[in-house]
């Protein structure tokens, strides 16, 4: 596991960890509502949770799309759920000077795919001293996020985490390449699998990029069973109406069911 994190439970469950929640805070009612959710489930199943939520989106297709309810409102929120569920908690930052702001609220820094050899971006964060959970680009091959996570560990910080998402297919589609988990785990760190990111079908027409969400348990299965550490899911109550990446959401309804499925499989590999 990563060594600075706070709070974080059931470390000796031997379950792989889970980084779930919404796409981006909504609201302070609806990041609650799915936080104690997921809190419940965790806590039942032994499982590690860190909860995540962007506090804005900044990669959007189009002008128009929903990108947050404002920095330090939504970052108040993040560490409102860490303060009210015992539970660490996960952001994205998109530039340099974004690293610090919220480091003040949440225990784990996300870098973005699109961003993951953004050299001032990891090094910003490595500086901070939280713990790093890097995306592996879906232009890059597995093998290539040995020098993210060299670049943060070489900064000082060796709490770095690798995040699959897949693999760019064409031009609207994504694959996952389950090579690519052993390869990531031999640099000595945690790696988890990105399962509703990896079912995205982005550069639609629409601007509005769709999915496949029917397959996350595919994903979630596989992922388990070549030895990943963790997996990222989001989740949300009411996918069709979130406010971001509803098209490849797990509806929260489901997540219960999943987990148990998952931890089955776990257990049959150990």
């Amino acid at each position: 596991m990563i060594n600075n994190i706070p709070q974080i439970k059931h470390t000796q469950s031997g379950n792989f960890f889970l980084m779930a929640g919404p796409c981006v805070i909504e609201s302070e009612e609806i990041a609650l509502r799915i936080a104690e959710r997921i809190v419940g489930i965790t806590d039942k199943l032994e499982i590690p949770l860190i909860f995540k939520g962007s506090y804005r989106k900044a990669n959007r297709s189009r002008l128009d799309s929903f990108t947050g309810i404002g920095d330090e409102k939504a970052l108040k929120i993040l560490n409102k759920v860490s303060r009210e569920f015992g539970v660490p908690t996960v952001t994205d930052i998109h530039e340099s000077h974004e690293a610090a702001l919220a480091a003040e609220y949440v225990d784990v820094l996300q870098i973005p795919a699109f961003l993951c050899r953004q050299t001032d971006l990891l090094i910003a964060a490595a500086l901070t001293g939280k713990a790093v959970n890097v995306k592996k680009g879906q232009f890059l091959s597995a093998g290539s996020m040995k020098f993210a996570v060299e670049k943060i560990q070489d900064s000082g910080n060796p709490n770095v985490i690798l995040t699959d998402r897949g693999n760019t297919f064409g031009y609207q589609d994504i694959i996952v390449d389950y090579r690519g988990i052993p390869e990531m785990r031999s640099f000595g760190v945690p790696v988890v699998m990105d399962c509703t990111h990896s079912l995205q079908q982005p550069n639609q027409s629409s601007g509005v990029t769709g999915g496949k969400p029917a397959l996350i348990e595919t994903i979630a299965k596989a992922a388990i069973a070549v030895g990943a550490d963790g997996l990222f899911i989001e989740t949300h109550p009411d996918p069709a109406n979130a406010k971001s990446d509803g098209a490849n959401m797990l509806h929260l309804d489901l997540l219960e069911d999943l987990m148990v499925k998952l931890i089955r499989i776990r257990k049959a590999i150990s």
